[in-house]
């Protein structure tokens, strides 16, 4: 059952969590450790509270879940993991999620227990209403980043919140989340509403249109991040126009796997999974490190 219960938390999907290091990441205070002990300690809140809220949405979903081709293998959905256990499992992973959430401060336990409640109301909900769906994830990667800096400030006071963060997060968030709707529309041929209900309200050519358009603005958002007077004087260097390469490269790399994968119904794996693009994250990462560390 143990082995069940960390299947349902999925893990691998905490790598979106790692969203709550940018602001340490990009206010140049990586070094320090408190700090950075911080983060971590956001970073598994978040982790812990994407858990529940996956174990919650299950609950949910069992049902409709049981008519996926693939997702009748999750635990709750297989039996695997009994209803009554995954119920009581909640307790203790909003239970330490809160203690770390109080520690962090105030404004921290705001932005998680937002994101909590944002993501129950996309379970019995908003995951119904087409747009909306795609916008609740957008945001719910915003809260992270937003996260990562209010758990900064009660030691860091002087850490601000960039609103080219919350810009280039909200447009490449949306970018994935089309991306998944897509593939999950094309997979599902004529089965879309009995697999996820808002899927019928989707077509391919309209996803593709807004595909196109949130990956265009992801883009040019961050290209013009990297060379905004205001960034240039905190950095004092234009030389992260020079990671913009690697973004594209990642941005169409994406692209083309919607294109000819059936796998990325899961931008966590893919990212995983495919090495082309993980290494570019990596290169993006340490391009990143010596342009504002410089190593």
């Amino acid at each position: 059952m143990i082995q069940a219960l960390l299947e349902e938390l999925r893990p691998w999907q905490w790598t979106k969590n790692l969203l709550l290091y940018a602001g340490l990441l990009f206010s140049q205070q990586l070094g320090h450790p408190d700090l950075l002990l911080r983060a971590t300690a956001g970073f598994v809140a978040f982790s812990l509270l994407s858990g529940a809220v996956y174990l919650i949405n299950d609950l949910a979903d069992v049902e409709a879940d049981r008519r996926h081709p693939t997702k009748r293998l999750r635990p709750i959905a297989s039996g695997r993991l009994p209803v009554a256990a995954a119920r009581i499992e909640l307790v203790p992973l909003l239970g330490i999620t809160l203690a770390i959430s109080m520690w962090l401060g105030r404004g921290f336990a705001i932005v998680a227990w937002s994101y909590f409640a944002l993501n129950l109301a996309y379970s019995f909900g908003l995951k119904k209403q087409v747009l909306i769906d795609v916008f609740v994830v957008a945001i719910g990667f915003v809260m992270r980043a937003i996260a990562g800096v209010e758990l900064l400030q009660p030691v860091s006071p002087g850490t601000e919140l960039s609103p080219w963060l919350l810009v280039c997060t909200f447009f490449g968030a949306l970018f994935l989340g089309l991306a998944k709707r897509r593939r999950e529309v094309v997979n599902a041929g004529g089965e879309a509403q009995q697999q996820r209900e808002v899927l019928e309200h989707y077509s391919p050519a309209l996803v593709e249109g807004l595909l196109l358009v949130s990956a265009a603005t992801s883009l040019m958002g961050y290209a013009l991040y990297t060379i905004w007077p205001a960034t240039v004087a905190k950095f004092h260097t234009e030389a992260l126009l020079y990671t913009v390469p690697f973004v594209a490269y990642g941005i169409f790399r994406y692209l083309y796997l919607v294109r000819v994968s059936e796998s990325t119904e899961d931008p966590a794996n893919v990212l995983l999974t495919d090495r082309p693009l993980a290494a570019c994250v990596l290169l993006y990462l340490v391009a990143v490190l010596i342009i504002l560390y410089r190593f």
